[in-house]
């Protein structure tokens, strides 16, 4: 003879999809339990019951949030709250009261054989405790112990993700610094760089420069020592004089430090420019788009 076999529970009737209020009951365990196994059966195999019962639960869990953290969206707090007004109002079976029975006439206490005049007055009924039961807050301390960890886990993503794009902004100017130093060694150690000595015509002890120029790269690197510092209106610029003829490019200002030195390090100058000599002006502040007379230092 076979078993007979074990049917699920019938979804709901409502429509073919559980009652909201039925979800946020079995959400807060607050379901009877003869209900309880036909909505999770049901909720398994309907996908919009499923979607609602996360809400739900989501809900639940941002008013669990209020607590201690940031308040829930307007959004979340009024579906919840729509949801709680129209749920089943769960009331308690009335707790049967003892019946009370005839307080008992004193008894004389010469029926003990103690003598006559004495009375015993019976003892008071015991009345059952009516504590509620504990288990119903379950499903809020869970929906607040799960909002705790997600903030926790939250909070050490953000902080991780904070590392490591601080990590990547450093590595990103470490790269750029050491672009740069290997293109200034590049054009230093190149030997097709022109190596130029600039001094005055005039003093023997006055400043000199030395430019070291790659027309293939167009990379220049400029250094000056023994410079007279100017008033603060004034600047030095130098000077690229091509080969062909045409006018002067201005390859930047520079101010020289207490100790006269100055440099001017891979300004921007146009390849393959085949420079005939260089020379260095003062200028107003700002520079000038063309030498002004007389060229206090010159190279070629």
């Amino acid at each position: 003879m076979s078993e007979p076999r074990m049917t699920p529970p019938s979804p709901p009737a409502s429509g073919g999809h559980t009652p909201p209020e039925d979800l946020v009951l079995y959400a807060m365990e607050l379901l009877p339990a003869d209900q309880t196994e036909g909505v999770r059966h049901h909720a398994s195999q309907c996908p919009s019951c499923r979607a609602e019962l996360g809400r739900t639960y989501g809900d639940l869990t941002a008013v669990a949030l209020t607590a201690e953290a940031a308040s829930p969206s307007a959004a979340a707090r009024t579906r919840l709250l729509e949801q709680v007004a129209r749920e089943k109002k769960v009331i308690p079976s009335a707790v049967a009261k003892p019946a009370m029975k005839p307080e008992a006439a004193p008894r004389p206490l010469a029926d003990f054989g103690r003598g006559r005049g004495s009375t015993l007055i019976p003892e008071p009924p015991i009345v059952p405790s009516r504590r509620a039961p504990a288990f119903g807050w379950t499903g809020w301390a869970v929906a607040a112990t799960f909002a705790v960890v997600s903030g926790f886990l939250y909070m050490d993503h953000r902080a991780l993700q904070e590392n490591l794009a601080a990590e990547s902004s450093e590595m990103q100017r470490l790269n750029a610094r050491a672009a740069q130093s290997h293109e200034l060694m590049d054009a230093l150690t190149d030997p097709q760089a022109k190596r130029v000595m600039l001094a005055p015509k005039t003093p023997p002890r006055g400043p000199v420069a030395g430019v070291t120029y790659n027309a293939r790269k167009g990379t220049l690197v400029f250094l000056a020592s023994n410079l007279d510092p100017l008033q603060v209106y004034k600047t030095y610029e130098l000077w690229v004089i091509p080969a062909n003829g045409s006018a002067p490019i201005p390859a930047g200002t520079f101010h020289p430090d207490e100790h006269g030195n100055a440099s001017v390090v891979m300004p921007n100058i146009p390849k393959d420019t085949d420079a005939k000599a260089f020379g260095v002006t003062i200028e107003d502040a700002g520079g000038s788009d063309k030498p002004t007379m007389p060229i206090i230092m010159a190279g070629s």
